[in-house]
C-alpha cells in the first residue's frame, strides 16, 4: 500500500514536459491507422495513455508496475499495436470519419511526464461519373469526397460551370458541367483530382449525338406503336358492341296464340266400350272406328 502511494506522489508531483505535435497523419478512410507514441525520455515509464481532447472519446491506459490495461468508450476498432509494455503505438482499424481528431499519447517516467500530439485526418475517395443532362451538355461529377476533388476539362472551355454540396458527415459533392457550342470536338476528357485517387474519364461526343438521335427515334416509334394499339384496341370494341346490338334488333320473337273456338270445340274421338275385349282372340282383331 506504501509503494503505491509512493507512485502516485511520484506521478502528481513530477513536471510536465509538452512535446509540440509532430506526427500529421493522412489515412484513407476503411484502411489502417497507426499513431506512434515515441519515447524521448531514455528512462522507462511507469504509465502511458492515449486519449482525444472529449470527454465522451476513448481512453486506453497502460500502467507497467501493475501490469494493468484499463479502456473506456473505447471500441473494438481502437486497441495497442503491440504489448503496450514495448511499444505503446495505438492502432485504429478500419478507420472511419468519427476518428478524425487530435490524439494525446501521455508517458510518465522518473523524470516527469512527456505529451506527444498527434493529427489524424481520415480522406475519402469521392464517387467519379461523367454523363450528360442534353444535348452538347456534359456533366462530371465527384460524389461524397473528403476534401473536395478538383475537376478539370480537356479541351479547356470557356462554357463550363462548377457547383458544390456539402455533406452533414464532412465529405463534399462537387458537380462541373461542360457545354460544346461546336460539333468539332470528337471527344471530351474530366480529370478528377483526389489526394486519395485519380481518375480520368472519356466520353465520345460523336456518339452521344447519334446516341441521343436514336434514343429520340426510338421514343418517337415507342409512342406511335402504343397509339396505333390503342386505336385498334378502340374499334374493335365499337364493332363488337355494333354486332352485338345489330343481333338483338334482328331477333324473331315467337308469339304463341290461344287455341281457336273451333279447335277447342272439336270432337273428341268416340270411347270404345270395354266388353269389346270379352270375347277377345288372339286371331282377330277388332278395330274400333
Amino acid at each position: 500500500m506504501a509503494q503505491k502511494r509512493a507512485v502516485l506522489a511520484v506521478l502528481l508531483f513530477l513536471p510536465i514536459n509538452l512535446v509540440e505535435a509532430l506526427n500529421r497523419l493522412s489515412v484513407e478512410a476503411g484502411h489502417e491507422a497507426v499513431l506512434n507514441c515515441p519515447n524521448i525520455s531514455k528512462v522507462h515509464f511507469l504509465m502511458v495513455t492515449w486519449k482525444r481532447s472529449c470527454s465522451s472519446c476513448c481512453l486506453l491506459s497502460y500502467r507497467s508496475d501493475q501490469n494493468k490495461m484499463s479502456r473506456k468508450n473505447c471500441s473494438e476498432r481502437i486497441m495497442w499495436e503491440y504489448s503496450p509494455d514495448s511499444d505503446p503505438a495505438l492502432r485504429i482499424y478500419p478507420v472511419n470519419l468519427e476518428d478524425e481528431g487530435n490524439y494525446i499519447c501521455e508517458t510518465v517516467n522518473s523524470e516527469g511526464t512527456f505529451r506527444f500530439f498527434s493529427s489524424l485526418t481520415v480522406i475519402v475517395p469521392p464517387i467519379v461519373t461523367l454523363t450528360h443532362v442534353k444535348s452538347r451538355v456534359a456533366v462530371c461529377q465527384a460524389s461524397a469526397g473528403k476534401p473536395a476533388a478538383d475537376i478539370s476539362w480537356i479541351p479547356a472551355s470557356n462554357h463550363s460551370s462548377e457547383e458544390e454540396f456539402h455533406h452533414p458527415n464532412g465529405t463534399v459533392t462537387r458537380v462541373s458541367y461542360f457545354g460544346w457550342t461546336s460539333s468539332s470536338f470528337p471527344s471530351v476528357t474530366c480529370l478528377v483530382t483526389h489526394p486519395a485517387m485519380n481518375q480520368t474519364l472519356v466520353m465520345d461526343l460523336r456518339y452521344t449525338s447519334h446516341r441521343l438521335l436514336y434514343i429520340l427515334l426510338g421514343a418517337a416509334a415507342g409512342v406511335s406503336a402504343v397509339t396505333g394499339v390503342t386505336l385498334c384496341l378502340i374499334f374493335r370494341c365499337r364493332a363488337c358492341w355494333l354486332c352485338k346490338w345489330t343481333q338483338q334488333s334482328t331477333t324473331i320473337k315467337t308469339y304463341h296464340f290461344p287455341p281457336s273456338r273451333v279447335r277447342r270445340e272439336a270432337v273428341q274421338p268416340p270411347q270404345c266400350p270395354e266388353r269389346i275385349y270379352e270375347n277377345y282372340s288372339p286371331r282377330s282383331v277388332y278395330v274400333c272406328l
